[in-house]
């Protein structure tokens, strides 16, 4: 299976603008369908559903519905293992809070440098408020790997829950999670992994992970603002999170805070199902499809990281590439010696091009490690719309603006 990205660009309005967008990892671009989606969940009859004896409430429980089986599919889950969040940070801070209850002073929890921030402070300040002790798993600048020695002294028999990326938000960095996995299950501990950046790239797989919850965010894969997490019933079933009394018991409904955004649901679903038909070969189920579809993304993304590295390796020590790992994601942070990135970011932008240099992206322990400040790095990355032509026009503008 090959990705035909002309036809695929044709689904995108917003590339009609002529930016050429190399901000995927903050958010993609969103297909024409899944807008159409959200419309019509919106303006046909919607009401909280209750029963099925008004069309309005079962347009509703329809749209849920539809929703968890899309995202079992996704994730390779069971639909009632399929929790809706506004956010990962909020699912992940909801998710520290439930777990916390079962902590105590005599316990430990380890968390990830290599990690959005989402994934370390809500955990973090959990641990804090029970008096739990946090350790923290390592990675080397020089190379953007995991320090496998930090994994193997961080994780003991006090440990109660473990928290790693499946891919760094800003070096792409895919750490081997199955081996972490292996490691917290072990001493008995709960594997929680990001797979926001993750999941853009790759086709997502909870069991195969070993995690025991997972986030994912459908905004970095085409679809609305929102999240999802994912995780065994056993795992949720065992969990007593804070919620309102008349309010559901029951798994995943005990998760999900408040009346459900049915519109935005509706929307994400149309992305996973977009997602599934790009290249789906002659498979006949939505998860064959999705994999089928996730192999001609990957081997797509695969050339333009390549067009990329080799002409970023064309400007020698103009160009500091931090992004090294052996496995990465289509994702390369960079960092500009004698100059700054945020004024690179102006000029490409004067050009059309989206290459964002805001912050730390999130990743603040990912920069305090590689001592890098947090207004002088910019970060290109890729999606599947994005064509060899604009990654030429990336990097005709860097030159450009490095020989001024």
């Amino acid at each position: 299976m090959t990705l035909d990205v002309t036809t695929l660009r044709a689904h995108f309005p917003a590339l009609a603008s002529g930016i050429a967008f190399f901000d995927a990892p903050g958010g993609t671009q969103t297909p024409r369908v899944v807008g159409e989606a959200i419309a019509s969940a919106l303006t046909n009859p919607l009401t909280i559903p209750g029963g099925d004896a008004v069309r309005s409430e079962v347009n509703a429980a329809k749209a849920e519905s539809a929703f968890r089986s899309a995202f079992g599919d996704f994730l390779g889950l069971p639909d009632q293992g399929v929790i809706y969040g506004r956010s990962a940070t909020q699912l992940n801070y909801d998710l520290s809070r439930a777990l916390a209850k079962t902590w105590g002073p005599k316990d430990e929890i380890v968390v990830s440098r290599l990690d959005h921030d989402s994934n370390v402070r809500p955990w973090v300040q959990a641990a804090e408020s029970v008096g739990a002790t946090v350790r923290w798993i390592d990675f080397d600048p020089a190379t953007a790997e995991i320090i496998w020695q930090s994994v193997d002294d961080a994780i003991n028999q006090k440990t109660r829950l473990v928290a790693v990326t499946a891919a760094s938000n800003v070096l792409g960095t895919m750490p081997r999670v199955r081996a972490i996995a292996d490691a917290a299950h072990a001493v008995g501990a709960h594997l929680h992994v990001d797979a926001v950046h993750y999941a853009a790239h790759n086709l997502v797989d909870v069991p195969g992970l070993g995690a025991d919850s997972l986030v994912c965010s459908p905004y970095k894969f085409l679809g609305p603002h929102m999240a999802v997490l994912g995780a065994s019933l056993d795992v949720l079933e065992a969990l007593r999170p804070d919620k309102l009394r008349p309010s559901s018991d029951e798994v995943p409904h005990r998760f999900e805070l408040g009346t459900l955004p049915y519109e935005i649901m509706a929307g994400a679903t149309a992305a996973v199902d977009f997602l599934a038909e790009i290249a789906p070969g002659a498979a006949t189920s939505r998860r064959e499809k999705l994999r089928n579809s996730f192999h001609a993304i990957e081997e797509h993304e695969a050339a333009l990281r390549k067009q990329l590295e080799e002409g970023l390796a064309g400007f020698g020590d103009a160009v500091v590439v931090h992004s090294r790992a052996e496995a990465r994601t289509p994702t390369t942070l960079i960092t500009l010696p004698g100059r700054k990135t945020w004024d690179a970011y102006e000029f490409l932008g004067s050009r059309d091009i989206s290459a964002p240099a805001h912050s730390s992206f999130y990743a603040y322990e990912a920069f305090r490690r590689l001592d890098l400040d947090d207004e002088n790095a910019m970060r290109f990355g890729l999606a599947p719309y994005v064509t060899e032509a604009e990654v030429s026009r990336l990097l005709n503008g860097l030159a450009d603006f490095l020989a001024r």
